[in-house]
């Protein structure tokens, strides 16, 4: 029996998982000062982000069409398995789930399920790969859905911004708080909830204060973390991350760690020199 794992493109495929011919990334469309980007394998991190900063209005992003989950499904694979960004920042989960009916009414059935990972990025990433580990377990169907329902339930994930220009476009910052903030260098530090919507951690004077708060957000609530994978993206920040992975490993011991680039949707969110870590 064969299995399929679908992700949407705000989840980071690492070279290992792309390798394996088991995932398919459904791309996101990102808008940006007049230019349309789609956040597949074309995507320019760099070109990305000039564009960004050039921008005058923030970026907009569509999820993937229903269409588009629907043709990733039709494949040889017995089950299929679809791991979207939090229902609660974006329309990707319900894209999905019509998706699957597109498929059902135009095919018959077949076993699929659409996870809405309540998370987004590397934790849509430990998501598909806990199923492949539940498949090579010899899991079924459901019980592999049981196991990566109560594994979404249990993950924890941080973001470190790079900086608050999002925030400022979005006028969500004045223009005389966005002013001071970036003249006092504040990184806000975010995280997830459990049921997927965005909190404010903290917002704190500078990069090692923006780790220093969520490493220590993150080593708080994790459990047995050496029975755990830790996962950690970077937006042009390799020594940032690296430093994030140091001070992590100061206070845990992982099972296991997985480093990424930020997709373009991912990228789009932290901004130039953010970072993400899930477990």
């Amino acid at each position: 029996m064969s299995y399929k794992i679908v992700m949407d493109s705000c989840g980071e495929l690492t070279d290992e998982m792309k390798a394996s011919g088991l995932f398919e990334s459904v791309p996101f469309e990102i808008e940006v000062g007049g230019r349309h980007i789609t956040d597949d394998e074309s995507f320019n991190r760099n070109e990305f982000l000039k564009y960004v900063r050039e921008a005058k209005e923030c970026p907009k992003s569509a999820c993937p069409p229903a269409g588009k989950f629907m043709q990733a499904f039709c494949c040889e694979a017995e089950r299929v398995y679809a791991v979207t960004v939090s229902e609660k920042i974006s329309g990707s989960y319900n894209s999905a789930l019509v998706g699957k009916k597109l498929y059902e009414e135009e095919y018959g059935e077949k076993q699929i399920h659409v996870f809405n990972s309540c998370s987004a990025s590397v934790g849509e990433t430990l998501t598909a790969l806990k199923i492949m580990e539940c498949e090579e377990q010899g899991m079924s169907f459901e019980e592999t859905i049981e196991t990566v329902e109560n594994y979404i339930r249990g993950q924890h994930v941080y973001a470190a911004l790079g900086s608050i220009e999002t925030f400022r476009k979005t006028g969500r910052l004045s223009g005389i708080k966005a002013i001071l903030a970036t003249t006092l260098n504040i990184k806000p530090v975010i995280g997830a909830t459990t049921d997927g919507k965005v909190r404010m951690i903290a917002q704190v004077r500078g990069s090692g204060k923006a780790l220093e708060k969520l490493v220590a957000a993150l080593l708080e609530e994790v459990k047995e973390p050496e029975k755990k994978v830790l996962a950690i993206a970077h937006c042009n920040a390799p020594e940032y991350a690296e430093t994030m992975k140091e001070l992590l490993l100061r206070g845990a011991a992982f099972r296991k760690i997985v480093f990424v680039e930020t997709s373009g949707l991912s990228s789009m969110y932290v901004e130039n020199g953010g970072v993400i870590a899930a477990v």
